[in-house]
């Protein structure tokens, strides 16, 4: 089978973020930071690996973006391709190169494969019928109109998704109730020609090189693929009615443009290429990387792009003829923010350019919460209360805390030199035996993309390092002997460069701090799990922590700006309950409502949500309790006016006897707000 085939080169790819917003922490998640795991530890091991990554600059999102700022969709795209590149390089996602779809390399590669395709007749030309705006005379794609999910009912589904409901893939057509997502014209279905890719031809193949060929795909992969397959493949439109994008090289085809999904994966090729042509002697030529059977293909992606990247990608690449088929797809679920979706319509996200701005030098740390918490099988959720703990007590209590104790004690028991190991007992020989089969079960883990287990095993790598400590005690034993001190040190010293070359692949600003103290000029794969790394007699350099305690106020800020996101979500969000049942003057009348003046106002014992009221109210005064303590403290009420219901019966309220209710409006964000006159009114007036 191909998977057992030995390859030459590797070659991996990302999903191309589209360039109308920064990266979030659910981008770096799903697709990134497994990615560039991937291809360190490729590097490390010596391999010929190549890393594309580049931004999609084209499609709706695009144009959107520019319509709400009033500004080009290129402005758009110059500016988010900027600050997405230079938070990847920030961040330490090690691409060969990251370029854009907006290149002159990519049009004309594009421009190309779209041709040969359209002249071998492989694509077909097809009339549908599709929303027309009839004011501003254009089609409007898929995410230009919203209506309501006819699945969840979700009010604001995009024609292509219902994105923030249900999540099903949709047709405009299904929307009940459909309009233009930027104004409120009217649409018409109207019909237009473009050019559809023929999916439902290429069936008994893609059964075959998938179902048949490729069972060893992840679960998720593998069961989208099935189930789209199964189900019977559709031609799809690759050719769109836009003014933004690659135009259409047939004669004819004024206004329209490469569809976004045929334009975006062919970046990976062209990106390839203007490596290729910019480095020859470093990368040799594109062809060789994708036309080449000993090149190995696989793109790391999201749930949400698995049919692109399995079935619509290589269905192109099957119809021009001369391209290899990816290998693996390891495409991840997705990560929620604080247990709710993330989302960038509703600024529901961490963003990685304000994180390397607020955490300055904590990359690790992300890149390590992001690995451990990985949606590899399922959705998972970051909170920023675990990634305080896993900081803590993980990369500061174990790993940071075995590799200062270390060098901290060689330092002071040997003069920071490398010691000579002597006799070995059976602590050591049981420590040796602990990490002697890390390279095999790290690197099993990783080459199956099983990332989240690989950082484990490195971590307890860490864990045995400080148990040899606490069993052999070398703090006690300098009294008496230096010598079984200087054994101890070795071996944990060994075991500290083991930490370098095992955590490199998913901590490479720690390692590299690490590797410098430790005067490692490099870390080789090949060497995980040996005990003579460092040679006795090397000088180490001072220590100095790898990481460092964050405390509780540190993360607060980040809670309180989310709290905040989540309140104005709440507010642009509002929509009015419906009215109740009709009711007649007559019940209105039933209530007498009056104005009062608040003379006192305390908080009632042992009820945090009641204040109690004294009420001047023009005649005997009365006491009223409100549970409105969660929104207002006593004293700022003390001299407002309020209105409240005075005709209600008495009743007991935590021993004290309430004489009436208080009127108050609940607001969008759920906050209740005191109801009184807009003037001074005498106490006792009736409102009506």
């Amino acid at each position: 089978m191909e998977k057992e085939k030995k390859f030459v080169r590797t070659l991996v790819t990302t999903a191309l973020p589209y360039a109308n917003g920064p990266v979030h922490i659910g981008h770096l998640a799903g697709v990134y930071v497994p990615a560039d795991i991937y291809v360190r530890y490729l590097r490390l091991k010596g391999e010929d690996v190549m890393f594309v990554g580049g931004s999609d600059e084209h499609g709706v999102p695009v144009t959107q973006r520019a319509r709400k700022e009033g500004i080009t969709p290129q402005q758009v795209v110059d500016r988010y391709h900027e600050l997405i590149k230079k938070s990847f390089e920030e961040f330490g996602i090690s691409y060969d190169i990251y370029s854009r779809t907006t290149s002159k390399t990519h049009h004309q590669f594009a421009a190309e494969f779209f041709r040969k395709l359209y002249d071998e007749g492989k694509l077909i030309e097809k009339t549908t019928k599709q929303f027309y705006d009839e004011i501003d005379g254009k089609f409007l794609t898929d995410r230009d109109v919203e209506g309501e999910c006819p699945y969840c009912h979700h009010p604001a589904a995009k024609g292509n998704q219902c994105e923030d409901g249900c999540g099903r893939d949709l047709d405009p057509t299904e929307l009940i109730n459909p309009h233009a997502k930027d104004s409120d014209h009217p649409l018409v279905l109207k019909d237009t020609t473009n050019w559809f890719l023929p999916l439902n031809e290429y069936e008994g193949w893609l059964k075959e090189w998938i179902l048949e060929g490729h069972k060893e795909w992840r679960s998720n992969v593998y069961g989208q693929c099935k189930s789209w397959i199964d189900g019977g493949l559709q031609p799809r439109a690759m050719t769109r009615d836009l003014d933004w994008g690659i135009p259409v090289p047939v004669e004819g085809a004024e206004g329209k443009v490469l569809y976004v999904w045929f334009d975006a994966p062919i970046g990976y090729i062209s990106n390839t290429k203007e490596l290729c042509d910019a480095q020859p002697e470093r990368w040799g030529t594109w062809q060789q990387w994708w036309q080449d059977k000993d090149t190995r293909l696989i793109h790391f992606i999201g749930k949400d792009n698995i049919v692109f990247h399995c079935i619509i990608f290589p269905t192109m690449m099957k119809a021009h003829g001369d391209y290899i088929m990816p290998d693996n797809v390891p495409a991840n679920e997705f990560l929620n923010l604080e247990g709710d979706k993330i989302s960038t319509s509703r600024n529901w996200a961490v963003w990685l350019h304000e994180y390397l701005r607020d955490f300055p030098g904590k990359q690790d740390v992300l890149r390590y919460v992001l690995t451990a918490n990985a949606p590899e099988t399922k959705d998972n959720d970051f909170t920023w209360k675990d990634f305080q703990a896993r900081n803590n007590n993980e990369l500061v209590a174990i790993l940071g805390n075995f590799v200062n104790r270390a060098l901290v004690l060689t330092h002071k028991f040997c003069e920071g030199i490398v010691p000579q190991a002597g006799e070995l007992t059976d602590v050591d020989r049981a420590a040796i035996e602990e990490f002697k089969n890390v390279k095999a079960v790290l690197s099993d883990h990783i080459e199956h993309f099983h990332f989240r287990e690989a950082l484990k095993d490195a971590m307890d790598l860490a864990r045995c390092g400080n148990k040899y400590l606490a069993d052999t005690e070398p703090w006690k034993l300098a009294k008496v002997d230096m010598a079984r001190v200087q054994t101890i040190m070795n071996l944990a010293l060994q075991i500290t460069a083991n930490l370098a070359i095992a955590f490199e692949p998913f901590l490479p600003f720690s390692c590299e701090k690490l590797r410098k103290m430790i005067s490692m000029e490099k870390a080789d794969w090949s060497r995980l799990g040996d005990i003579d790394i460092l040679p006795a007699g090397r000088a180490l350099e001072q220590p100095v922590l790898l990481f460092e305690k964050i405390e509780d106020d540190f993360f607060q800020q980040q809670i309180d700006r989310l709290e905040r996101i989540k309140q104005e979500n709440i507010i642009n969000n509002f929509k009015p309950k419906p009215v109740t049942t009709t009711s007649t003057i007559d019940d209105f009348a039933k209530l007498d409502i009056r104005v009062g003046t608040v003379v006192a106002c305390e908080k009632v014992k042992k009820a945090d949500k009641l204040l109690k009221f004294t009420i001047d109210d023009g005649m005997a005064g009365r006491t009223i309790i409100s549970g409105i303590a969660k929104w207002y403290e006593p004293e700022e009420l003390v001299g407002k006016q309020v209105c409240f219901i005075a005709n209600f019966p008495p009743r007991k309220l935590k021993g004290i006897e309430s004489q009436g209710m208080i009127l108050s409006a609940e607001d969008a964000g759920g906050r209740l707000v005191v109801i009184g006159p807009t003037g001074p009114v005498k106490p006792g007036c009736q409102v009506g």
